[in-house]
């Protein structure tokens, strides 16, 4: 299926949905009957101990894993994922945890794989160095990184720079929805911060934006919607009204306690258990 085959998405119609998703590894489910929301314009982060979902549910995202039960559904319709190409296809961009780049080709042939602008005409029609050039620079700025040079190799960006490079690229692309898994290399805040920035203008934009992450607190800094998944199950879905940032740590850190905390404040909101 291609992007073109999907309907034009209205304000309201969810860029991706999960209703019930069960993912089995044999006789174990490695996602639970997950449902969540994603919705244009919104940062949800996803956290939870190792073992709980995350990295099952962003392979079902990305394309690399198809669903055994429930529906997946982007811009309101039902899809069940054959490859990553198919997910990229639809507008679902992942950034993972240790981004490749090709470290000897320049920042704008990274930039474009396998997309190069060309101009003119067949036979005369060649690539357009000029405008890709110029075009990287522009997009890089709109995530926050400025004053680069697209000629240098892309061996010459600093952690943080290559996520932003990827989310630049999402954008430029035409991406309806940004999975990011959390790189595994610790960054400096200043590679946080400017990471961060990447993310919130990918949010700007419209996109529906998915982190996940092992730090509540980052989360609760850059996110609107919080799923906790324990054992494969969603643990808790809330909102940064519903939860502050010591609140989102406890629970993160109370290990078993995360389901009993989670259903007291779902008592204290029942509208938490409809999402």
């Amino acid at each position: 299926m291609s992007t073109a085959l999907l309907p034009d998405q209205p304000p309201t119609t969810p860029a991706v949905e999960l209703r019930g998703v069960t993912v089995r590894h044999g006789n174990v489910p490695a996602l639970n009957r997950v449902s969540a929301v994603l919705q244009p314009g919104e940062i949800t982060c996803v956290l939870g101990e190792n073992g709980s979902g995350k990295s099952t549910l962003v392979s079902v995202l990305s394309g690399l894993r198809r669903h055994d039960e429930g529906e997946l559904l982007v811009a309101g319709v039902p899809v069940r994922f054959r490859s990553a190409r198919q997910a990229r296809a639809l507008g679902i961009a992942t950034v993972w945890q240790d981004l490749a780049v090709a470290p000897l080709l320049s920042i704008w042939r990274n930039f474009f794989l396998g997309a190069e602008p060309t101009r003119g005409i067949w036979p005369l029609r060649r690539l357009d160095v000029e405008g890709a050039r110029a075009t990287t620079v522009r997009a890089m700025a709109r995530v926050g990184v400025t004053g680069l040079d697209p000629d240098q190799p892309a061996s010459a960006l600093q952690a943080g720079e290559r996520q932003s490079l990827a989310v630049a690229r999402a954008l430029h692309f035409g991406a309806r929805a940004l999975v990011i898994d959390e790189p595994a290399t610790p960054m400096t805040v200043a590679r946080q911060t400017l990471f961060g920035q990447a993310i919130l203008a990918a949010r700007a934009q419209g996109l529906a934006v998915v982190v996940v992450t092992n730090n509540p607190r980052y989360a609760h800094l850059i996110g609107d919607r919080f799923l906790l998944l324990a054992h494969g199950s969603v643990a808790g879905n809330l909102t940064r009204d519903d939860i502050d940032a010591d609140e989102l740590t406890a629970l993160m850190a109370g290990g078993d306690s995360l389901t009993t905390l989670t259903d007291a404040l779902t008592a204290l909101h029942p509208e938490l258990g409809e999402r």
